[in-house]
């Protein structure tokens, strides 16, 4: 919620900014006009991708979409268990 929140005030302060200073400097180019708007505008198709990354079931599919590089070492193949599965230990038994 912070990522939003950040991302929020740093692509709408510029246009509240530039219309508060219209009203005292009617002067101001119509470039800010049209970067604050892009700013205003990327905030808004942007939300929603960033809502949708957080989501743990697409973020589990994208970092499965990244071609990780497996690295061996000495030639050496270990290999783990799969998540959720249990590995037994061997116990001592008491006589």
């Amino acid at each position: 919620m912070i990522l939003v929140s950040a991302f929020y005030i740093i692509t709408w302060t510029p246009g509240y900014i530039y219309h508060l200073l219209l009203h005292f400097i009617p002067d101001i180019p119509n470039t800010m006009y049209f970067v604050t708007t892009f700013l205003e505008f990327f905030y808004v198709s942007a939300n929603p991708f960033i809502y949708t990354l957080k989501f743990d079931p697409v973020r589990r599919i994208l970092v499965g979409l990244i071609p990780w590089k497996k690295s061996e070492q000495a030639g050496e193949n270990v290999e783990m268990p799969a998540p959720g599965t249990a590995t037994s230990r061997p116990t001592h038994q008491r006589n």
